[in-house]
């Protein structure tokens, strides 16, 4: 779990506009980490969340002229069935609203990112940190060794 900068880039509903803007970041190896494109109309928002927050800052600012940021919350999540929703529950037993989520695809078996904007980060972040569970006294080393059959 992690804070990130999520771009919500304006884009006008027109071909090429879109690949404009990913280019311009593929282009300076700024890599995408979420996306999530919502229609209005006319317009289009872009959201995303890149690996490399000031790289993106950057090229928005020469590829772009209409995009905000903002902090959102990122976890890694396995991808299985009930993993966003464990989530969302926590979340909502806390009374931390949520205003938006999306997730990024995962390989099956693999793991996933969600993105959360939420109504109180700082709540949401100490609730979070206080899932962790606590580190095993045991060194990883053994726990490894026992699996292998040494």
């Amino acid at each position: 779990m992690r804070i990130a900068t999520q771009f919500s880039v304006y884009l006008v509903n027109k071909p090429g506009v879109l690949a404009n803007v990913t280019g311009a970041l593929a282009k300076h190896k700024v890599n995408i980490v979420a996306l999530a494109l919502m229609d209005s109309g006319e317009h289009g928002a872009l959201r995303i969340v890149c690996d490399d927050a000031e790289r993106a800052r950057k090229v928005l600012g020469h590829a772009h002229d209409r995009w905000t940021e903002c902090e959102v919350l990122a976890i890694d999540l396995e991808n299985k069935p009930g993993a966003f929703s464990a989530v969302t529950q926590e979340l909502a037993a806390e009374h931390i609203n949520i205003t938006y989520a999306y997730c990024t695809g995962g390989a099956v078996g693999g793991r996933v990112t969600a993105i959360f904007k939420v109504s109180d980060m700082n709540k949401a972040l100490k609730l979070f940190e206080a899932d962790k569970p606590e580190k095993k006294k045991t060194p990883v080393r053994k726990t490894q060794r026992g699996q292998k059959g040494r």
